[in-house]
C-alpha cells in the first residue's frame, strides 16, 4: 500500500515538473488521468461489505405518494401518506454488492376524490433490490440500488360499494448511506422511489387507474452478521 501511494506521489510530482511547449495534449492528459485513477483504485480502501456477509435492518418507512394520483370515477384522486415499521435482509453476493429484500407491516392510506375522503386501503410493498455499497475510509458508507417492487392491495373499504384495486409490479430505485456506530452496527438513512399504479373497479366496473409512485423515506438500524 505504501509503495502504491509513493508511485502516485511520484507521478503527480513528475506531471507538475515536466516542461512542455504550450498546453499539454489531450492524449497526454488522458493518459495521466488514467494512470493516476488506476493507481488510486489500487490504493483505495477495503470493501465496505465482504462477499458472504448478511445484514438485517429494522426501522421506519414513510410512504409519501406523488401529488396527482390520477382520475377515479371522474374525480381527481389523492392518496395520503403513512408511516410503518420496515424490515430489510441483505446478502452480499460479491464484495460491496448485495441483494436486499424490503418488507413492512401493512401501510394504510385514505383515498380522496375531489377533496373528500371516499375510501381506505391497505397495501404491502415487498421490494427486491440489487445494491452497490461504496467503500470509504470514513464512518459514512453510501449506497445505491435498483430493483423490482410488488405491491398487493387489500381491505379496500368505501361507502360507495365494493372497491377492488389490482396488484402492481414496477421498478424501484434507492440511494442512502450507513453511518457506522460499531464494527457491525450502523444507522441507515435512505430514500426510495417506487413505480406503483393500480387499476380500480367499483361494483365490478372499471373506474380508472391510480398512479401512486411514492417517495419512501427510511431510517433504520442495520446489523451485519
Amino acid at each position: 500500500m505504501i509503495q502504491i501511494r509513493e508511485c502516485v506521489a511520484a507521478l503527480a510530482h513528475g506531471l507538475r515538473t515536466k516542461k512542455t511547449k504550450g498546453k499539454p495534449t489531450m492524449k497526454r492528459t488522458l493518459s495521466a488521468l488514467a494512470i493516476t485513477t488506476a493507481l488510486a483504485v489500487l490504493a483505495g480502501p477495503v470493501a465496505a461489505q465482504s462477499q458472504g456477509d448478511w445484514t438485517v435492518g429494522v426501522g421506519l418507512g414513510y410512504v409519501n405518494p406523488k401529488s396527482n394520483n390520477g382520475t377515479l370515477a371522474g374525480a381527481a384522486a389523492t392518496v395520503d401518506e403513512d408511516v410503518r415499521p420496515t424490515f430489510t435482509v441483505e446478502y452480499f453476493i460479491r464484495d460491496n454488492l448485495g441483494i436486499e429484500l424490503l418488507a413492512a407491516t401493512p401501510f394504510e392510506h385514505d383515498v380522496s376524490l375531489g377533496g373528500a375522503v371516499a375510501a381506505s386501503v391497505k397495501h404491502l410493498p415487498p421490494t427486491l433490490s440489487l445494491n452497490y455499497h461504496f467503500p470509504t475510509q470514513s464512518k459514512f458508507k453510501p449506497f445505491v440500488g435498483a430493483g423490482i417492487n410488488y405491491t398487493t392491495f387489500f381491505e379496500e373499504t368505501t361507502a360507495l360499494g365494493t372497491l377492488e384495486l389490482d396488484d402492481s409490479i414496477g421498478i424501484a430505485l434507492q440511494a442512502g448511506a450507513d453511518y457506522m456506530i460499531s464494527d457491525r452496527g450502523a444507522l441507515r438513512f435512505n430514500v426510495r422511489w417506487i413505480d406503483i399504479s393500480t387499476d380500480a373497479t367499483l361494483n365490478g366496473a372499471a373506474i380508472g387507474t391510480a398512479e401512486i409512485d411514492p417517495v419512501v423515506l427510511g431510517v433504520s438500524y442495520v446489523h451485519r452478521f
